[in-house]
């Protein structure tokens, strides 16, 4: 089995406890192409987290499976019994940026989740975002090998024993062999020999032990493809510009895309521009297109069947809608398709002082997504705020539990800074809420300083023209959707 078709095999499993938010989430990764293996519960009735965590782990570690996910009520027991298992990397994660810097960072390959912690619609982008994700960075690479050789050491050194040690480390290098090109179609007898045979090799120092290799010489580390097989399992399936890429340093350019919310907001966009939207969005793998109501019914039915999600907004450019009215817009627009809606507040009522017409404001439209499971991101304007009300904003939407706390409509005086991004990534730390930029992001430049500032998503116009710019080819050689550079409409 190729190390992509085992990536596309899911174990799940729950307690009672998270077996509502499993039967979502089973359903959820096999409409989206998954082969999900459910490891139980099976229904709703009183059961033991550790041993359905176990089961899930145990696929992990044998190679059954290439990634999996437990639900528990809060997420914590499920963890610390998946990484009692060889080779399993379990992480619990309660927002966006917990999800993405497990996989990037420590190349998590089980999922543990919090029922009682996260509601369903948070859970289904965490779950999303964190499948997308991979561990490519040099320097993340080489301490997540670091773990895996403090795992052998400790085994050696306990009351496992040398049989359990070599079986073990047997299996760990198997699972590696697997992925290596002209060994897939091996029985697991065959590999078993050359997998026991290498351990013999490698001895009590372990694979990075064996001496000088061809492709590295006397400065070999044992990272490389020859003394470590995950290093060419890593490898397998990349193209050329994701590797050349990941030698000019970070993640943001290979993953650019994934951020990005493909955006055409102008009064006078025409069907065939949302047309052409939606094709780039498939193309070059955007997370949404954003656009105004009236296209939704059209892009749904364009990108149905492709990843790609429809955005639409609520009481837009300026807020001013009662409540009523933007709660009424945003149900009429998940029925047409929409599954994220990006409201403005009311900003004339917060700078009054009027928190409590803003959280009735906000609430209302969460209420409309809670119902149609969409995904609700709430605009704050803050060029047109203090830093003092972008905090108060920010907390009151924390409390109306929307999933994203949004920069800017980029239709008013200013666009999304890093600074404004930085301070409300920090307003709703712990709220289990994602952050998103926009408003005149127009270069990979400027994604990679919101990114860096703390933002998970990031609204641009300007996408195709991002995205070919990370991947190294010339901007110009790329025509805007819009034909404008102007800041109004840089969503």
């Amino acid at each position: 089995m190729t190390n992509d078709a085992r990536n596309k095999r899911i174990a799940i499993g729950a307690d009672h406890g998270g077996f509502a938010l499993k039967e979502q989430l089973r359903e959820h990764l096999s409409q989206k192409g998954y082969a999900v293996e459910d490891c139980g519960t099976f229904d709703g009735k009183t059961a033991d987290y550790p041993m359905i965590a176990a089961a899930v782990a145990k696929r992990i570690s044998d190679g059954t499976a290439g990634r999996g996910i437990i639900i528990d009520g809060a997420g914590i027991g499920s963890c610390m019994t998946a990484n009692k298992f060889p080779g399993v990397r379990a992480a619990l994660c309660y927002d966006l940026s917990s999800a993405a810097n497990s996989r990037e960072h420590n190349d998590a390959n089980v999922l543990t989740l919090g029922a009682g912690l996260i509601g369903a619609a948070l859970a289904v982008q965490i779950v999303d975002l964190w499948l997308s994700k991979e561990c490519t960075v040099d320097r993340h690479r080489q301490r997540v090998a670091m773990i895996g050789q403090i795992e052998r050491e400790t085994l050696r050194e306990g009351d496992h024993g040398a049989s359990s040690l070599q079986h073990d480390t047997v299996t760990s290098t198997m699972n590696d062999l697997r992925e290596v090109p002209g060994l897939v179609d091996l029985s697991n007898e065959d590999l078993e020999r050359i997998a026991k045979r290498i351990v013999e090799l490698a001895g009590p120092g372990g694979l990075a032990a064996m001496g000088q290799c061809a492709c590295c010489g006397p400065a070999c580390d044992g990272h490389c493809a020859e003394k470590n097989p995950s290093t060419v399992r890593d490898l397998i399936g990349m193209g050329a510009s994701r590797i050349g890429h990941g030698l000019g340093g970070g993640p943001i350019a290979k993953d650019v895309a994934g951020y990005i919310d493909h955006t055409l907001l102008k009064p006078e966009a025409t069907a065939k521009q949302i047309e052409q939207l939606c094709r780039e969005a498939i193309e070059y793998g955007f997370a949404s297109v954003c656009i105004n109501p009236s296209y939704v019914k059209l892009a749904a039915t364009l990108l149905k069947g492709s990843p790609v999600t429809v955005c639409t907004v609520a009481g837009f450019p300026l807020g001013t809608h009662v409540p009523e009215v933007k709660a009424m817009e945003a149900r009429r627009s998940i029925r047409e398709g929409a599954r994220e809606i990006d409201m403005v507040i009311n900003i004339g009522a917060l700078k009054s002082g009027d928190d409590e017409l803003v959280f009735r404001d906000i609430k209302s439209v969460v209420e409309a997504c809670q119902d149609g499971r969409a995904i609700c991101k709430v605009i704050i304007e803050c060029a047109l705020l203090t830093d003092e009300e972008k905090v108060r904003a920010c907390q009151i939407t924390r409390r109306a539990r929307a999933d994203y706390v949004k920069t800017s409509t980029g239709f008013s005086t200013g666009g999304a800074t890093a600074k404004d991004v930085a301070l409300m990534s920090e307003a709703v730390r712990g709220a289990r809420m994602g952050v998103k930029a926009a408003g005149g992001i127009r270069s990979y430049e400027d994604v990679q300083a919101m990114v860096q500032a703390g933002a998970t998503r990031i609204g641009a116009s300007a996408g195709v023209q991002i995205v070919q710019a990370a991947k190294g080819v010339t901007v110009s050689e790329v025509a805007p959707v819009t034909g404008s550079k102007s800041s109004k409409g840089q969503y």
